[in-house]
């Protein structure tokens, strides 16, 4: 049987699973087959920026990248197969786990994404290391948490939840159903969502 009349077979019926990775220089996105067989890539190239001698993405920067990444793979499937790929039959999302990333109650981002890239938590990482007796890496949002509070950051009395860029981690399905998700989807991308995942 014909490969491109097969993938399009699966991709119409919703049995692709799509995953998503958030690396550090790279957004991508993979759709596979029930049999493991790579359908097609998509992805989107970005880079970390020092603000205030701070490695930082911005959310808005995340939210684009990750529609860029699924928009290339869409493209892909329709310039690879002929088909549109409008719903999956699960999809899982992987990123850095390394960073802070805080939060007050209503939700809102307090300070700009601290990446895994920053060693500026030396002291706490000390400090966590000796009184959990157990290595606590600069990198490890605890760490940066910890060096808020010591550097006595404005943020720190307004924290409510502090995570990294795997916040929420859950496969999502949505084969037939509603698609049941709590990340929070602005605009664009909840467009996207909801076609990749219609009720």
């Amino acid at each position: 049987m014909n490969n491109k009349i097969e993938t399009a077979r699966i991709i119409k019926s919703g049995r692709a699973v799509m995953g998503m990775e958030l690396g550090s220089t790279r957004i991508k996105a993979v759709l596979a087959g029930p049999d493991n067989q790579l359908l097609a890539v998509g992805g989107y190239a970005w880079e970390n920026e020092q603000q205030d001698g701070i490695w930082t993405y911005s959310l808005e920067k995340v939210w684009e990248g990750i529609a860029a990444a699924f928009s290339n793979l869409k493209k892909e499937v329709e310039d690879g197969c002929g088909a549109e790929l409008n719903k999956l039959a699960m999809a899982g999302f992987s990123a850095m786990m390394h960073g802070y990333l805080v939060f007050n109650s209503s939700g809102e981002l307090l300070v700009p994404f601290r990446t895994w890239r920053n060693n500026i938590t030396a002291q706490a990482s000390g400090e966590l290391t000796e009184v959990l007796e157990y290595p606590i890496p600069q990198r490890w949002s605890v760490a940066h948490f910890h060096q808020a509070l010591l550097n006595g950051e404005e943020h720190v009395p307004e924290a409510a939840f502090l995570t990294t860029l795997i916040r929420r981690p859950a496969v999502l399905t949505g084969a037939g159903s509603a698609c049941t998700t709590n990340m929070p989807l602005p605009g664009d991308l909840r467009v996207i969502w909801l076609n990749c995942f219609p009720r």
